[in-house]
C-alpha cells in the first residue's frame, strides 16, 4: 500500500508540473454498470450451517480473497453476485452439496484526499458522496487551497487517469481528491 501511494504521489508530482490543462471528470459507461470489486472492499460471505466458513473477508493486494477449503478466489473485477456464483460453484464440486451462499459488501474500499486540507489522509467511503464532500470529511480547505483547480485520480480497466473535477463530481471507492496550492 505504501508503495501505491507513493507512486500515486510521483505521478501527482509530474502530471502537475506538466503545464496542461486536465479533461473534466465526466461520467462513464464503467460508472453505470454494477459495483465491481477491487483490493481494499470488504465482502461478507454467508454459507448457511456453515459458522467457519461464514465470515467477513478483504479483498487484497494481488485481488484475491482465501477461503477456507477452497483457497485463494479472485474477487478483483467481480460483481457480489459473480463473486457468489464463484463461491457456491467451489463449495458444490465435493465440499458441500448445494450449499446456500450470499455475498454482501460489508465494506467499500477506502478514498484519499491529498494536498491543501485540513487532515489529508485515507477516508472510508459512502455512496453518494461528491468533491465537496470528501473535502469536508477531510477537514476542508485550507487557506492555500486552490478551490477552483481539484483533480480526481481514478483507476478504471486496470489504469490510472487523472482529471480536473467540479466540487459536486460523484467520487468512487479508490478515488484520490488532490486539491492543489493557490498561487497568489
Amino acid at each position: 500500500m505504501r508503495g501505491i501511494m507513493l507512486a500515486l504521489c510521483v505521478f501527482l508530482v509530474l502530471v502537475g508540473c506538466s503545464g496542461m490543462p486536465l479533461p473534466p471528470l465526466m461520467p462513464s459507461a464503467a460508472d453505470q454498470g454494477p459495483y465491481r470489486l477491487d483490493t481494499g472492499d470488504v465482502v461478507r460471505v454467508i454459507v448457511y450451517n456453515q459458522e467457519s466458513l461464514s465470515t467477513e473477508y478483504a479483498v487484497g493486494d494481488n485481488g484475491t480473497i482465501s477461503v477456507p477449503t477452497l483457497g485463494e478466489v479472485r474477487a478483483r473485477t467481480l460483481t457480489t453476485q459473480e463473486l457468489q456464483k464463484v463461491i457456491y460453484d467451489g463449495l458444490n464440486m465435493g465440499v458441500l452439496v448445494n450449499p446456500g451462499v450470499s455475498v454482501e459488501l460489508a465494506r467499500y474500499r477506502p478514498f484519499y484526499v491529498v494536498g491543501e486540507v485540513a487532515k489529508p489522509g485515507q477516508y472510508p467511503f459512502t455512496p453518494g458522496l461528491n468533491v465537496l464532500g470528501a473535502v469536508a470529511v477531510a477537514g476542508g480547505f485550507t487557506i492555500r487551497a486552490d478551490q477552483r483547480q481539484m483533480t480526481v485520480v481514478r483507476t478504471q480497466a486496470q489504469r490510472a487517469g487523472e482529471w480536473s473535477a467540479n466540487p459536486l463530481v460523484e467520487i468512487h471507492p479508490g478515488d484520490v481528491i488532490v486539491v492543489r496550492e493557490q498561487y497568489f
